[in-house]
């Protein structure tokens, strides 16, 4: 097959402008990139870099206002995306270009179950195939890993962890064996040994199918273990481009070296504080456990699943404890206790030696503002109608004491500019912004109280990774000056090795190992610590895969 006709799509001269009062805000300016069947395409770049305006103009999911596609044309296999009426638009997208979402909770309905929606994307393409359409839907959940496949394809979407969401909707996307796959942030949310699963997966498919992949992460390491080719985009322009390995251990411009710089196995770790190790008891939690009655249809009999099952550990003032294991261990569930969100069926847990699951009324009130949470989902803990001011300003609302009326303005500004983000956008509204730039407010929200204890729920997970060390460095700051203690509930191992001074490991709803953070990793115990471990992704041209390598020096064109 010649070059020409091995390029399955090609972008040129992309210019996308978004309306606002003012004047417009140039979101893409000039990117241009070819795609070949059968390669992976990586685009990296941080929050607000043009990555997903990009591949959103490439399905024809920008809304035009206030998008405005100034310049640039698309072709796809011949055919010119940018002149698509809806009902070719809608025959081709899922079933030849299918895409990934970064945040599956919005996407998915509601109301129906996973296995409804899974098979809506058969009957919406008239693709029947062999064999019921129910028996695919549980073979695609099986495929990207949902445990009990069979009935789990009749659960709702709440009824699965953020981690397991994101592969219900990997199932969806890769259900028609698309042509090219758009993958935005795919493993954003899953622990590192269910992203090695599901990595396997996209590679199996491609060289099943010779699928393109176009994928979009902030996460490095991702991005090694997967890339044929990389773009690297800043301020929505392409800054450089090349050959995976090239870019990677010979990055030309400063920004990607920036980015490289900032991987944290690349910088010294957080120095471990011994102290706050053997100090003072702040947090004690006992025999902590959380049993669900599950019923999977209207007739079917009810079953026990235990989301936490006798959990002991203590947290010190001024400490870190790390927790990770997979989607679905019942690391969330302990967050969601202890801060009161949800009840225990049985255990104990004693912060400052009072007991938590008995503080009513004021008491509760007092313990919730010396402990603060930052969720998993930002976008689904903040009221859409508030401004970015008001979300974080409601502490002091219900806290009058925190803080006088006068000096909220300026104290907003000050916890943004902790976070990264600029002092007008205070203004904006939730949907306004970009998932990691919407963790960042979260974590601005949740230092307002000034707290004792923050629980991280994968509080990083979205950020880029330039923004993920600034966070990390901001809490070990403010833990050195204020004496604050974490749980840092991750999937991320290089993070969590970073920042935590012990680590425990879950799964299935139980501590399997226990140790402090170096000497967990320098001798795991558990063979799934050990699992773990071996799990974290490994650049590609280490791996000695047959990749297809590019081979026209004009695959990019920078814009």
């Amino acid at each position: 097959m010649s070059a020409a006709r091995d390029i399955i799509l090609d972008l040129k001269g992309l210019t996308v402008d978004f309306l606002s009062e003012e004047e417009p805000v140039r979101a893409v300016d000039s990117v241009s990139f070819q795609v070949r069947r059968g390669e992976t395409l990586v685009i990296l770049g941080e929050s607000g870099s043009g990555k997903s305006v990009s591949t959103g103009t490439i399905m024809g999911l920008i809304d035009c206002p206030p998008g405005d596609i100034v310049a640039g044309t698309c072709s796809f296999d011949g055919m010119d995306l940018m002149c698509l009426d809806a009902e070719m638009r809608r025959d081709l997208n899922g079933r030849r270009i299918a895409m990934i979402f970064q945040d599956p909770l919005a996407y998915l309905n509601p109301v129906y179950t996973v296995g409804r929606q899974i098979a809506e994307v058969f009957e919406s393409h008239g693709d029947a195939g062999e064999g019921s359409v129910r028996e695919r839907v549980v073979k695609l959940l099986e495929r990207v890993g949902i445990p009990d496949a069979r009935k789990r394809a009749d659960f709702y979407p709440h009824q699965f962890s953020g981690g397991q969401r994101q592969r219900v909707m990997i199932a969806m996307a890769i259900a028609l064996k698309p042509d090219i796959l758009i993958a935005d942030e795919p493993t954003t949310a899953l622990d590192v040994s269910v992203q090695a699963q599901i990595l396997d997966l996209l590679r199996d498919l491609q060289r099943e199918t010779g699928m393109a992949i176009i994928m979009i992460t902030h996460d490095l390491e991702v991005a090694a273990a997967m890339a044929d080719r990389v773009i690297v985009m800043n301020a929505g322009k392409i800054v450089e481009a090349g050959k995976a390995e090239n870019v990677f251990q010979e990055p030309k411009h400063p920004y990607t070296r920036r980015l490289i710089e900032a991987v944290p196995h690349s910088r010294p770790a957080v120095e471990r504080r011994r102290s706050a190790i053997q100090g003072e008891p702040l947090l004690r939690v006992k025999h902590l456990s959380k049993h669900y009655l599950l019923k999977a249809g209207f007739f079917a009999e009810k079953r026990e699943f235990r989301a936490v099952d006798d959990v002991n550990f203590t947290l010190r003032r001024g400490e870190t404890l790390g927790i990770v294991g997979e989607s679905g261990s019942g690391k969330s569930s302990i967050a969601r206790m202890l801060l009161r969100l949800n009840e225990p069926t049985a255990g104990k847990a004693f912060f400052a030696g009072e007991d938590i699951f008995k503080l009513e009324g004021p008491a509760l009130g007092r313990f919730r503002r010396r402990v603060q949470m930052v969720f998993q989902d930002p976008f689904g803990s903040m009221n859409p109608r508030m401004d970015v001011r008001t979300i974080i300003s409601e502490p002091w609302a219900i806290h009058p004491d925190i803080l006088p009326r006068a000096q909220w303005a300026g104290r907003v500004v000050e916890l943004l500019e902790l976070v990264g983000l600029k002092p007008d956008h205070a203004n904006r509204y939730p949907h306004q912004f970009s998932g990691g730039q919407r963790q960042r407010i979260a974590i601005a929200r949740a230092l307002a109280s000034d707290p004792e204890m923050i629980v991280c729920d994968e509080a990083v997970s979205a950020l880029d990774v330039s923004i993920q060390m600034q966070v990390v460095e901001l809490l070990a700051d403010l833990q050195r000056r204020l004496g604050l203690a974490y749980i840092f509930i991750t999937h991320d191992l290089p993070i969590v090795r970073h920042f935590a001074d012990r680590i425990l490991v879950m799964k299935q709803g139980r501590v399997v190992e226990e140790n402090e953070t170096e000497a967990l990793f320098a001798s795991p115990q558990h063979e799934y610590t050990q699992a773990l471990l071996q799990s974290v992704p490994r650049p590609k041209w280490l791996r000695g895969d047959a990749a297809l390598q590019s081979t026209s020096e004009g695959a990019i064109q920078q814009g």
